[in-house]
């Protein structure tokens, strides 16, 4: 690969980086204020996904799959959260979870779930990558564990034997 391949490459990894912690972000500010969908695109598309230019610490997001990831959770979410709430432990419930990490779990879920041309490995390490932004290693593994569950079962057609829960 050429070097300008590399770099067109690497800028769209970003850009989805970028897309996902926009989307997480977008779908707690739907929890938390109860945003309407239509208001929460068009807001996060006027202002928050061009990138940070103040510091140029965050590249432009790309806004389809921003989109994709924001109105697919939104679409399924009861789908997703009974996804999630199979590979939760015995106790624990989505009500216990905190609002951020439910919106980190069910954008990655989606993703496992819908966007099969993005490999397994690549969707748990950038909803780890996201959740040790706001998180402690301890809560990053938990997404870890989630994630990579809810995964194998939705990529390689898994059975849940009742020992694939996960302690929050």
């Amino acid at each position: 690969m050429t070097g300008a391949a590399t770099g067109r490459s690497q800028r769209a990894r970003q850009s989805r980086s970028v897309a996902r912690l926009m989307a997480v972000q977008a779908l707690y500010q739907r929890a938390m204020a109860g945003t309407g969908t239509a208001r929460l695109l068009a807001e996060f598309h006027a202002h928050r996904l061009q990138g940070d230019g103040a510091d140029g610490e965050l590249a432009p997001a790309e806004s389809a799959f921003f989109d994709d990831l924001v109105e697919g959770v939104i679409a399924r979410e009861a789908e997703i959260d009974a996804r999630i709430a199979d590979y939760l432990s015995a106790g624990w419930t989505l009500s216990r979870l905190d609002p951020l990490m439910l919106a980190m779990l069910r954008a990655g879920a989606f993703e496992l779930m819908a966007r099969p041309d993005v490999p397994l490995a690549a969707v748990v390490s950038e909803y780890v990558d996201v959740a040790r932004a706001f998180y402690p290693r301890e809560e990053a593994g938990f997404v870890n564990a989630v994630l990579d569950r809810i995964g194998h079962a939705v990529r390689d057609g898994a059975v849940r034997d009742g020992a694939g829960s996960v302690a929050g």
